[in-house]
């Protein structure tokens, strides 16, 4: 006997929404029909759990036949179970669903209201139920519709208890008939499954023919598929893995070769269920531009990549996985309703990471400084992006010298104390700036290496935020009060005097109209000059150059002359050509010591120095 209907007076408005909201998502429909198929096993097993079973989903493609089909040994349906979990679409709430649904917003809807098997008419022009219930006397089921409205029942063919889902694919999806295609997406989002769940394969029979006498063999068809193969790791007590077992999961999850630093284990069932595996990446300094991939599980049932709500902005440049089977979704498992048990959630993330590295710091010093060139600029970037996170780490924060030395700010203090103050002295360009750092090195002050893209940022951050009283950075051409000495009053007023006319002679020499000139005493005699350069115009400057603004600070350099130096003492009674020769060449020489000189300055430099010599020569 047939029966046919309707299957809700408002499904023929509901079937549109589908097709349309979930267009450039349809591939979900594969994640939706395998979850059934595991829950449907997971409800037989606990009718029977002592059952000896090969429990299993098989996905089998068969494109000479157009059909995609979903196959379990589950718990079955009765006639009566189709009528109430198909044909009415668990829809009493059917009105409800509409106006909440029916604005021009594409969150996803599979999954509410019972809609996960109807996302299979995304793909399908007609879709088969095959099904036998594993009640005593049950009868095998056959359901089928066209286009998710009008459907017929009958009496099925089913033999075993379990469900088939036979999907006759669209002719514009039939990407679906590809192996590969399936493949990719069971991989994506059944890949850590309780269920096992494999792929076959329908081949086509090609004729083969023989020469005569030859006896043909038919080609043995492959076994099928296993997909989720690889065990679900952050389910396991951290006290029950093994270092190599996290690499491996690390590697085979991520498709690397190389080894994490290091991981956070999360496992939790109070006061919400929360497991997963983080893993701290070698991050490289244009880390701004990459994201990490942290993978988000809802009971071993991949949602989606990287969930903002849920996940840190800061952490996204970690790998993982993260599972939590309490997490409210929506019904596309991929946009969360409940803010605040997100933010619990968020939270218990970003403190457990903290967690970690302040372990490390405390139990491991050596290791965590070896990791610290990898990891520094995602602690630098979370400890700006998030308060509490800097709260619990900050102690942990280290600065690397030229030297590969590694301070915090307490113990760079407590070495330096009575020569700086409460500032730290960096340099941006250890390469180009050698020359500066050289003379700090002399004078007993390490250099700490601010090289990182995100560290023109921190350095504010630490200053203005960072909760340290006075604390300021200055790089190796900010000031040059270390190398000075204390000058007697005689000595400033007659080095004033003598400023202005030097002024005026370096800015003609050099056409510098911004440049400033200061006589000192500076504690190393045979140095004729340093060059100076304002340290937070320059900052304005390097942060208007990177944001790409139009405007820009003009740089403000103070040229410091040596008054106790015989050349700047030369210099002062020189006149002419001579003068103006050696202004300019002890500009560059100057300002050669905080970086090298661009093309045009070095050809200038070269011609200056043989005119300079030819009238050394000629003297």
């Amino acid at each position: 006997m047939i029966n046919q209907g309707n299957i809700s007076i408002h499904a023929q408005n509901i079937m549109p929404i589908i097709k349309r909201w979930l267009y450039s998502d349809k591939d979900i429909f594969i994640r939706e029909l395998v979850s059934n198929g595991c829950d449907a096993i997971t409800k037989q097993k606990m009718l029977t759990p002592d059952a000896d079973c090969d429990w299993r989903v098989n996905v089998t493609v068969d494109e000479q036949a157009g059909e995609l089909r979903f196959s379990d040994n589950g718990i079955g349906m009765t006639a009566e179970e189709v009528e109430k979990y198909i044909n009415q679409v668990a829809f009493s709430g059917a009105e409800e669903f509409l106006k909440n649904y029916e604005g021009d917003d594409k969150g996803g809807i599979i999954g509410h209201f019972g809609l996960g098997f109807y996302s299979a008419f995304m793909v399908a022009d007609k879709v088969t139920i095959e099904t036998l219930s594993g009640k005593d006397g049950a009868q095998a089921v056959r359901w089928e519709s066209e286009d998710g409205m009008a459907f017929s029942m009958s009496e099925g063919s089913r033999t075993m208890r379990g469900t088939d889902i036979i999907l006759h694919v669209a002719e514009e999806e039939k990407e679906f008939l590809q192996t590969f295609r399936v493949r990719e997406v069971l991989k994506r989002y059944c890949g850590f499954m309780n269920t096992p769940v494999y792929l076959d394969t329908v081949k086509e029979d090609v004729p083969v023919t023989a020469a005569e006498g030859e006896e043909v063999k038919p080609e043995e068809p492959k076994a099928p598929e296993r997909i989720n193969a690889t065990e679900a790791l952050w389910l396991k007590s951290p006290k029950d893995c093994t270092e190599d077992e996290y690499k491996s999961f690390y590697k085979d999850v991520f498709h690397t070769f190389e080894d994490p630093l290091f991981y956070v284990h999360l496992n939790v069932d109070y006061p919400f269920n929360l497991k997963g595996i983080l893993y701290f990446p070698k991050l490289t300094n244009d880390f701004g531009t990459r994201e990490g991939e942290i993978k988000m599980f809802s009971g071993q049932v991949f949602v989606a990549d990287n969930i903002k709500e849920v996940i840190p902005e800061f952490l996204m440049l970690l790998k993982g996985v993260i599972d939590c089977p309490d997490l409210p979704l929506n019904v596309s498992r991929s946009f969360l309703q409940n803010d605040g048990y997100v933010k619990k959630l968020s939270a218990y993330i970003t403190r457990k990471v903290a967690d970690k590295l302040c372990g490390l710091f405390n139990t491991a010093r050596e290791d965590y400084q070896k990791y610290w060139d990898d990891i520094h600029p995602f602690v630098k970037y979370g400890c700006m992006r998030d308060q509490k996170f800097y709260d619990q780490v900050k102690s942990t924060l280290l600065y690397k010298t030229t030297k590969g030395e590694y301070f915090t700010v307490e113990e760079y203090f407590a070495k330096h104390e009575g020569k700086l103050g409460k500032k730290i002295v960096y340099t941006n360009d250890p390469t180009r700036q050698s020359a500066s750092v050289a003379m700090y090195d002399a004078e007993g002050v390490d250099v700490v290496v601010m090289d990182a893209l995100i560290d023109l940022n921190f350095l504010s951050f630490m200053e203005y935020q960072g909760g340290v009283e006075g604390l300021q950075f200055a790089r190796v051409d900010a000031d040059s009060d270390t190398f000075t000495r204390d000058q007697t009053e005689d000595e400033k007023k007659a080095n004033e005097e003598k400023e202005a006319d030097l002024l005026n002679v370096f800015k003609a020499a050099t056409g510098k109209e911004e440049l400033t000139v200061k006589l000192a005493a500076l504690k190393d005699e045979s140095m004729p000059a340093l060059l100076t350069q304002d340290e937070q115009g320059r900052r304005f400057g390097e942060m208007s150059r990177i944001y790409g603004q139009d405007f820009q600070m003009p740089e403000m350099h103070t040229l410091v002359l040596n008054a106790s130096n015989a050349v700047v003492k030369s210099l002062m009674s020189a006149e002419g050509e001579k003068r103006d020769l050696m202004a300019a060449q002890l500009y560059d020489l100057a300002r050669m010591s905080t970086r090298p000189l661009e093309k045009d300055e070095v050809t200038a430099f070269l011609t200056r120095s043989h005119k300079l010599l030819e009238m050394l020569a000629n003297a």
